[in-house]
């Protein structure tokens, strides 16, 4: 075989060889401006989570810890000294710090029901196309959220404060007196103020979602025979699930974080005292007190309590949907 022969075997083989290893090059470089495509996109969220969450959550973990004495029977000077679990032993044995807990946790069970209950039925109501002039009943019941929270907290302070609230004037004209208040009304009172603020924000969310079902779902659904409210609570609501449960995990991390309106209306109220909520029991002990490995520690259980109660409404939720996801 000649020179010439074997060059023009060798070279469809060379071929063939390198373009599996070109594809190979292609594919790698490809893989790599993608991982560099997603780093750069990731970056801010990781600089933001390390920011906002991870430095103050290990501030406050690493406060716990010590704490400022004075040795020498107290005239010695102060200085900071490891103390281990003693902040934390401090916290779960205060009685204020236990009866701060009971309060959110009963303010949860009255709110985040209320709460997606109702906004579930309002973004229900808009849907079905009920409610007339639909765009300025969406802006009407958003309206209240974009006012701050202290300025919503003020304004019902003047609406429940004795003397000056016409609401209660006008009760008092029916010979029926009221106290917004009071020792059995105070916590209904602080709901009714986190309802009026929230609740347009959480409608506009399930009407999204809603808005999201399949048209051909529902047509079928009134070809079955559904009438208007079976259609709502048997087709469109499970297929907003999802959203219920968001808005549930998003309604309870923000219940338990309850302070701006109890702290309002502790000006009118001897029924709210400086540590009536875990947060305030937090913001007397920093700021009044000075006790910051006290706060710290209270913050980190309050912290460890909202992700336990996160998580457990996560997997709650997930068995729940388990049997359809194994019918599909």
């Amino acid at each position: 075989m000649t020179a010439t022969t074997q060059a023009h075997h060798t070279a469809p083989a060379a071929a063939r060889t390198a373009a599996p290893a070109s594809a190979h090059r292609a594919r790698k470089a490809a893989h790599r401006r993608q991982l560099a495509a997603c780093a750069v996109l990731m970056t801010p969220f990781f600089a933001l989570l390390v920011t906002i969450f991870l430095i103050p959550v290990g501030t406050a973990v690493y406060l716990s810890f010590f704490s400022d004495d004075q040795p020498g029977l107290g005239f010695g000077p102060e200085r900071t000294v490891f103390v281990g679990l003693r902040s934390y032993g401090a916290v779960l044995t205060d009685p204020t710090f236990l009866s701060g807990l009971a309060t959110v946790a009963l303010y949860c069970l009255i709110y985040i029901p209320l709460m997606v209950i109702a906004a579930l039925a309002l973004a229900l109501l808009l849907d079905s196309g009920v409610v007339r002039l639909r765009a300025w009943a969406q802006l009407g019941l958003f309206l209240p959220h974009a006012v701050p929270g202290i300025i919503a907290a003020l304004i019902w302070l003047y609406l429940y404060t004795p003397g000056i609230s016409p609401i209660i004037d006008l009760f008092a004209k029916a010979d029926i007196t009221i106290d917004f208040l009071g020792i059995h009304t105070v916590l209904p009172s602080i709901v009714n103020i986190a309802l009026w603020s929230n609740l347009g924000y959480n409608m506009v969310i399930f009407y999204a979602a809603l808005q999201a079902v399949p048209r051909e779902v529902i047509e079928a659904s009134v070809v079955d025979g559904a009438g208007p409210v079976r259609t709502a609570l048997q087709v469109k609501t499970p297929l907003v699930r999802t959203s219920i449960v968001m808005v549930a995990i998003f309604t309870l991390i923000w219940a338990l974080q309850l302070f701006t309106e109890p702290v309002l209306l502790s000006q009118s109220s001897p029924m709210i005292n400086s540590r009536f909520s875990p947060s305030m029991y937090i913001y007397d002990a920093a700021f009044t007190r000075n006790n910051y490995s006290l706060a710290a520690a209270a913050s980190v259980v309050l912290l460890l309590c909202t992700i336990a109660l996160s998580y457990g409404v996560t997997r709650w939720t997930s068995r729940a949907n388990t049997p359809e996801e194994t019918a599909r």
